[in-house]
């Protein structure tokens, strides 16, 4: 026991790593259709090693969970804003619910238990993991009037009751909105997340990293002229099949030819193909026999995202594009088409607007040509632009500490909040100017994984040893009321969200749930398990709201008990 506490002493970083490492592992073990998941198993693990002694600076704790949230809203930038309005009602309901429930729920129970004011805002703070409860209700304390001991006493007891409480308050929340939800719902989080997602694609599937389709729809063949001799490349090109195959490459007796659209093919040419897989069938009938001559044909083409910046392509279809530039009349296909975060369905009438987003398949070259005409190529990189990201988390940070009192209430975003607003700012802004601000999905995974586990990790060092000690000192009876806290509001809330307010998409209900509780470790198991970012935009909403509205009850349960 002392050895294990002296290298935790020298180094309580190896504390933090084994309980992510440990964390993780339990994490994936499943008790039927319960999993406690890698955020949960990491909580649990350094709680345990916490009984050690460990003693972690709390600036990790700012910089990782920062670090999480920031990359958290980063991906979400677009979708967040465009769905803010009317659209957002059931977000701010949802906040509301779980505020005052919240709310009726402390000050039923302090009142059946006799609890003091200080004990019950201090349970409010870690049932509902709002920490800035506890200043506003000590401030409140405060301006009581009270005599310097009693005012004293009750602060105490508000860290007492924030210490006990605050483990399970995560828990719980992860427990509620990743397992009971979905029980709840008869709705899978992954499934609904995959579902919502194709809505936001258009139906288009999205491939993860490792995925191929088994049928692409552009593809190279090798054929070896006999019916087509004595036609030329453009006959052959502008034929019924216009728009859907190009003659990429020809080979004439072992020997490379230069393209050009009046270039007379010859028996036995071998030509490459390359085109839409549509266009393929029963091409053999019109140019010949298929081959597998490849020697010399292999052509090396690339898929690039390209912005749509020069305003004489804007507000034009794709057939007129293809007509007005001469870039695309050879070898250019459409892949897709994104506007902000959604894709819009190709078709030749389809309208191309500025600022869109063409995917774009050809070789190299014709790509850089068609760039120099409608826009610049979205360069492919696996570097994180840190100039533009170091300038948006220490964005975040300082509008985190900016304070707004309403009254004598200090309301704040706090870093956490901050660094979210600034991450779906910047993410936006990213959107408009994709020639800034990169960061590979690989980084932006590792962010958020990394941040939030050892975030949590931190919070169950920190606290974990306090929070047992109490306990055993003061009795389990406050830990059980922290558990009822944490459960009904939440159960309220998820009532009214099906019921009444009518979700019926289990990843977007989770993501918003979450939010109300300022439950970051839960968002972070939620997003885990849906496997994309559809979850963000309705956590975002309502954490945003809950910011304010958990934070205004330490003064309210002051005043009410």
């Amino acid at each position: 026991m002392n050895f294990i506490h002296s290298i935790f002493h020298l180094s309580p970083e190896i504390a933090l790593f084994i309980a992510l490492a440990l964390g993780t592992w339990i994490g994936k073990f499943k008790f039927g259709k319960f999993q406690l998941g890698g955020v949960a198993g990491a909580l649990v693990i350094s709680v345990i090693l916490s009984q050690f002694g460990v003693t972690i600076d709390d600036g990790i704790k700012g910089v990782l969970f920062a670090l999480f949230i920031y990359a958290v809203g980063f991906e979400s930038g677009p979708q967040f804003f465009s769905s803010l309005g009317l659209k957002s009602i059931k977000e701010i309901v949802l906040a509301v619910v779980l505020a005052v429930s919240g709310l009726m729920t402390v000050v039923i129970l302090a009142r059946m238990f006799d609890l003091d004011k200080g004990t019950a805002a201090g349970i409010a703070a870690g049932a509902l993991t709002q920490s800035a409860i506890i200043g506003t209700a000590s401030s409140a304390i405060d301006k009581l009037g009270l005599a310097p001991d009693i005012s004293q006493h009750l602060q105490s007891n508000v860290a007492i009751g924030y210490a006990v409480t605050y483990i399970f308050g995560s828990l719980g929340a992860i427990i509620i909105c990743v397992n009971i939800l979905p029980w709840f719902m008869r709705r899978g989080l992954r499934e609904d997340a995959i579902k919502a997602e194709a809505a936001l694609l258009s139906g288009q599937k999205k491939y993860e990293p490792g995925e191929t389709p088994a049928l692409p729809d552009l593809v190279g063949r090798v054929f070896k002229v006999a019916y087509a001799a004595g036609k030329t490349v453009s006959q052959i090109e502008d034929s019924a099949l216009a728009g859907k195959i190009t003659v990429e490459r020809v080979k004439r007796r072992g020997g490379i030819l230069g393209i050009s659209s009046d270039l007379v093919l010859e028996n036995e040419d071998i030509l490459l193909i390359v085109g839409r897989r549509a266009g393929m069938v029963h091409l053999d009938e019109l140019i010949g026999p298929e081959t597998t001559d490849t020697d010399g044909m292999e052509m090396v083409v690339v898929t690039r995202d390209i912005v749509i910046s020069n305003k004489i392509y804007a507000n034009k279809t794709i057939s007129q594009l293809q007509t007005t530039s001469k870039a695309l009349r050879h070898g250019i296909y459409f892949l897709n088409l994104a506007r902000g975060q959604k894709r819009i369905p190709l078709s030749s009438s389809t309208t191309i607007k500025a600022g869109d987003i063409v995917t774009v398949y050809g070789l190299n070259e014709d790509i850089l040509r068609l760039a120099q005409e409608i826009g610049p190529v979205i360069a492919v990189s696996e570097k994180t632009d840190f100039i533009y990201h170091g300038i948006g988390v220490a964005v975040g940070l300082l509008i985190g500490l900016a304070v707004v009192h309403i009254g004598s209430i200090p309301l704040t975003l706090g870093a956490g909040g901050g660094a979210l607003f600034s991450g779906l700012i910047f993410g936006w802004y990213r959107t408009r100017h994709m020639v800034m601000g990169n960061m590979p999905t690989a980084a932006s995974g590792l962010l958020k994984d990394l941040g939030l586990a050892g975030f949590v990790a931190v919070v169950g060092l920190q606290s974990g040893q306090q929070a047992i000690h109490t306990i055993a000192h003061s009795g389990i009876s406050i830990f059980f009321i922290g558990v009822v806290v944490t459960i009904i509001p939440l159960i309220i809330t998820m009532l009214v969200g099906k019921y009444i307010l009518r979700y019926d998409n289990t990843a977007i209900f989770a993501g918003a749930l979450s939010g109300t509780r300022s439950a970051n470790p839960a968002f972070g198991e939620i997003l885990v398990k849906a496997g994309n970012s559809v979850p963000t935009v309705p956590f975002a909403i309502t954490y945003a709201l809950a910011n304010v509205f958990l934070t205004l009850l330490g003064p309210l349960i002051v005043a009410l008990v």
